[in-house]
C-alpha cells in the first residue's frame, strides 16, 4: 500500500536552498537584488485559487496539510517571488484555545460566542497541547517545505496576542475594536491575564513552525491603529517584545537554528522607534509611512519590508513600476525586502501583481549597478 506524502515528509533532510535574498535581506546583508514576497500572495485572486478552494469550507482546508503546501505553491508557479509563506489563518490560535471560529461567506471570521467579560476566561483551555491542537499546521510546514524544493524560504507566522484579542471579544471584525477596548479601561487585569496567556501559546506555536521547517516567522500586529501610543506600550509593545525574546532564546537552548523574525504592526506608524528596539530583525511597514522617514526613525537597527498601498495594483503596469521605482529610491536596496502595505485584495489583476514582482527586481537591480 502506498504510503501517503505527510508519512513520507519529515522535518528533516530539507532540500537545498538555492534563493537565500529574502533571509539576506532581513539580517541587513547585501543582494543581488531586493527581495520580494506579498502578503496573501495564496489568495482569492489567483484562479487557481479558488478552483482549489471551491465548496470547501476555510478552516477544514487549513486543517489539510495537503491543501495548504498546494495553496501556497500556486504564487510561486506564477511569480518569481522571493519567498513564500504558509497558508493558513491567525484564527487557528483561538481555536486551539476551545473557541468556535466560522469563516461566514460576505461576512468573514465570526465567533458564535465570543468573550464578553472576564468570567468567560474559563471558557478557554486553562492548558492548550500546542503539538497535538495545531500539528496540522505544522504538518503544513514540513511538506511545504519539501515540495518547493529549496526554491525560496518558507515563512510562519502568527496573529499577535492583542490582535487576537480583539477577534475573541469583537466576534469578528470590527471598525472601532470598542468591545475589546472597553475591556482594557474596564478589565485591564483580566486582558493582561488573556494577552500572558496568548504569549504562551504563541511562543510555543511559532517554535513548533520552526522545528517544523519555517525559515522565518511573522508576527501579525494587524490592529495597532485602534491603540493610542500608551495603550500600545502597556497592552501590545511587551507582548510583542516577549514573544521574539522568548522564541530566540528557546532555539538557542534547543540547539535549533536562530530564524529571522519579522512584526508587521499596521498603522503603528507612532511605533517606529519602540518597534525597531523589540528584538525583531525585520520591520513590515504599511503604505502611510514615507520610506526615508522610516530609516531615519529606526537608525538601520532593522530591516524594513513594505510597504506599496495595494491599490497601486490598480494602475496601469506602466505606473506599478514608476512607483516601485520610487519606493525601491526611498528604502535604499540594502536591509530592505519588497512588499505590500497590507495584503493582496481578492479582485486584483494577478498579471499586476507580476508587472510589481518583475519592477522590484528590475529597479533594484539597476540601482545596485549604479553603486
Amino acid at each position: 500500500m502506498r504510503k501517503s506524502s505527510l508519512a513520507v515528509f519529515k522535518p528533516k533532510d530539507f532540500p537545498e536552498l538555492k534563493n537565500d535574498s529574502f533571509l539576506r535581506a532581513a539580517c541587513g546583508e547585501e543582494t543581488q537584488h531586493v527581495p520580494v514576497w506579498c502578503m496573501r500572495q495564496a489568495g482569492r485572486y489567483l484562479p487557481e485559487f479558488r478552483e482549489t478552494r471551491a465548496a470547501k469550507d476555510f478552516f477544514e482546508t487549513c486543517r489539510s496539510p495537503e491543501a495548504c503546501c498546494e495553496l501556497t505553491l500556486q504564487p510561486l508557479r506564477r511569480f518569481p517571488l522571493d519567498a513564500a509563506i504558509i497558508f493558513s489563518d491567525i484564527l487557528v490560535v483561538p481555536q486551539a484555545m476551545g473557541m468556535d471560529v466560522q469563516m461566514v461567506p460576505g461576512k468573514g471570521p465570526t465567533f458564535p460566542e465570543p468573550l464578553k467579560e472576564p468570567d468567560d476566561l474559563q471558557r478557554l483551555r486553562a492548558k492548550v497541547d500546542v503539538a497535538t491542537e495545531l500539528d496540522y499546521v505544522f504538518k503544513a510546514i514540513t511538506l511545504t517545505r519539501h515540495k518547493i524544493e529549496g526554491k525560496v524560504p518558507l515563512i510562519g507566522f502568527t496573529g499577535a496576542p492583542w490582535t487576537l484579542m480583539t477577534y475573541m471579544i469583537e466576534g469578528g471584525g470590527s471598525t472601532t475594536h470598542s468591545k475589546a477596548k472597553r475591556w482594557l479601561y474596564l478589565y485591564p487585569e483580566a486582558s493582561h491575564k488573556l494577552l500572558k496567556q496568548l504569549t504562551d501559546i504563541i511562543v510555543e506555536y511559532l517554535l513548533g513552525q520552526v522545528e517544523a521547517g519555517a525559515q522565518a516567522l511573522q508576527v501579525f500586529e494587524s490592529h495597532t491603529g485602534c491603540l493610542g501610543p500608551a495603550e500600545f506600550k502597556e497592552f501590545s509593545l511587551p507582548y510583542l517584545r516577549d514573544i521574539a525574546r522568548r522564541v530566540k532564546d528557546k532555539l538557542k537552548d534547543s540547539g535549533l537554528d536562530n530564524v529571522p523574525m519579522i512584526v508587521f504592526a499596521k498603522d503603528g506608524h507612532y511605533a517606529l522607534e519602540d518597534l525597531s528596539e523589540s528584538h525583531y530583525e525585520v520591520m513590515g511597514l504599511d503604505w502611510t509611512i514615507d520610506p526615508r522617514s522610516a530609516r531615519e526613525r529606526t537608525g538601520g537597527k532593522v530591516s524594513l519590508q513594505g510597504n506599496m498601498d495595494p491599490c497601486a495594483l490598480y494602475a496601469p503596469k506602466e505606473q506599478i513600476g514608476e512607483i516601485v521605482k520610487r519606493m525601491l529610491e526611498g528604502f535604499g536596496t540594502r536591509g530592505y525586502i519588497a512588499n505590500l502595505g497590507h495584503g493582496l485584495y481578492p479582485d486584483m489583476d494577478p498579471e499586476h501583481v507580476g508587472a510589481f514582482v518583475e519592477a522590484v527586481h528590475t529597479h533594484s537591480q539597476r540601482l545596485l549597478k549604479l553603486k
